[in-house]
């Protein structure tokens, strides 16, 4: 039957082969030396199993017929391993820790490599930055004038010799004076396209056929001095379609020649009150002039960081090349939005152009070059000076003349410049003018942005011309084939 002791349950009970008592393994159990419980510590006693009897008639035991039953903690079998298996367990372990720490080691040199190239590119890039900010071209370097080394001059060609603004000649550069007096034949007044409050600009013929124009300045004094370096230091970072291109400069002795690029027809002012009294300037020719400007004056308020107010925007200021595009120069009394308070800047302008706010207050803003647009815009459609002589100490200011006309429709086409009179289509005429009332406002929140201007225009000049107006090829304008009209 089955064994009735509670430690033992073995089943079934083993076979008796002898005189024991016994009826199952317990017997077993109890017959073994009590040592081998002690040699085996990591065993409880109720866990082992008693060895059954050899009997005459059972199989012979080999190895592969134990059962052998893996110990639940082994960090005591490693202490009875054979001393071979415990020097491979180590051998393997310290390769292992090998493996590791080579691993960490190669990591740390490659990113230690990285590092060390980002070192040196960025201490490559400083140098050359360095180098190209302080170092001048070789080009320029050879045109130095022995006049223009003198040591009173010594800072501001430190500030100059750096130039190297790209425009459509080239580089900006510093040019021999040998070299302007020849090219103007000796400044000569038969060369003379110009003359202002600054001095006087030159046509000149330099070798290979190339030529610019040249604004000499001669006066004397700080003033002049800081108009130079600003007009250099705005053109040379200044480029739009619509802005004249600075080609280069020279300083000797105490004048200064800044050389632009060459615009063959002029001025504005020119083509307007000289002796051809605006007869090359067509409806839509005048309306492209209006719309270059615009596009110019729109650059310098909107897409130039900080925006840029030209604060002499006039007729003789808005050049024309061959194909009568206009383009503003003259950026010598230019500021920029966060240096115009009062008391940083004198009072400057031309009379007539000069916005109230800024003559009476010294308020100037972007809204100030719109005004000075409004009056340019007055003088293409009435042909007339900003401010004409009405006694010998009397003037009258075309604002002041046109502004009770230009509301009054039925006035309005009768105070047009002969020239264009009855040329152009009454809608487009009512449009601008009405555009030029709201430029010239007294006030300056009542006038509009050089944006809207822009938008306003554009759909006054044809497409040939740079705006989106389609001309009718019935029509008188779109007849005339010689000139555009």
């Amino acid at each position: 039957g089955q064994c009735r002791r509670l430690h033992c349950r073995s089943w079934p009970p083993l076979p008796s082969t002898s005189s024991s008592s016994s009826c199952c393994r317990c017997s077993a159990a109890r017959s073994r030396p009590m040592e081998e419980g002690l040699r085996r510590p990591w065993l409880p006693l109720r866990r082992l199993r008693p060895r059954p009897r050899p009997s005459a008639t059972s199989p012979p035991r080999t190895a592969a017929s134990l059962r052998l039953r893996q110990p639940r903690r082994l960090l005591p079998l490693v202490g009875r391993q054979p001393a071979a298996q415990l020097d491979q367990l180590l051998t393997v372990e310290a390769e292992e820790t090998h493996h590791h720490l080579r691993r960490q080691i190669i990591i740390a040199v490659v990113l230690a490599s990285i590092a060390g190239v980002m070192i040196v590119l960025a201490v490559l890039f400083a140098c050359i930055a360095w180098r190209r900010y302080r170092g001048a071209p070789d080009d320029f370097k050879d045109t130095q004038s022995t006049d223009t080394q003198r040591i009173a001059l010594v800072p501001i060609l430190n500030r100059f010799n750096s130039f190297k603004a790209t425009t459509k000649k080239g580089l900006v550069a510093m040019m021999e004076y040998a070299s302007l007096e020849a090219a103007t034949g000796n400044f000569s007044e038969s060369n003379v396209l110009g003359v202002g409050g600054f001095g006087c600009v030159y046509k000149a013929n330099f070798d290979g056929g190339f030529v610019a124009a040249v604004k000499r300045l001669g006066c004397e004094g700080q003033e002049y001095e800081k108009e130079f370096e600003n007009e250099l230091d705005l053109l040379q970072r200044i480029q739009h379609s619509n802005i004249v291109s600075l080609v280069g400069f020279c300083i000797h002795q105490e004048n200064r020649f800044i050389v632009y690029e060459l615009m063959v027809n002029g001025s504005l002012e020119t083509q307007l009150h000289g002796p051809s009294h605006g007869s090359a300037l067509s409806w839509h020719i005048r309306m492209k002039i209006a719309l270059d400007t615009a596009r110019g004056l729109e650059y310098l308020h909107e897409h130039c960081n900080p925006p840029i107010i030209h604060r002499d925007l006039k007729s003789s200021n808005i050049l024309l090349d061959s194909d009568f595009n206009a383009k503003i120069s003259d950026f010598g009394l230019a500021v920029t939005s966060g240096n115009r308070s009062k008391g940083n800047l004198k009072l400057s302008g031309t009379l007539g152009y000069v916005a109230p706010e800024y003559l009476l207050d010294g308020k100037l803003t972007e809204k100030s070059d719109v005004y000075a647009f409004g009056v340019v815009l007055l003088e293409l459609l009435l042909g007339r000076r900003p401010v004409e002589k009405m006694a010998p100490s009397q003037c009258q200011s075309i604002v002041t003349w046109a502004m009770p006309q230009l509301i009054d429709r039925s006035k309005l086409p009768t105070i047009i410049d002969p020239v264009i009179r009855d040329t152009m289509d009454r809608k487009h005429l009512y449009q601008v003018a009405a555009v030029a009332v709201l430029c010239v406002q007294p006030e300056p929140s009542y006038r509009p942005l050089i944006t809207d201007v822009l938008h306003s225009l554009i759909p006054l000049v044809p497409m040939d011309l740079g705006g989106s107006l389609r001309i009718n090829p019935e029509s008188p304008c779109g007849a005339r084939n010689q000139s555009p009209c």
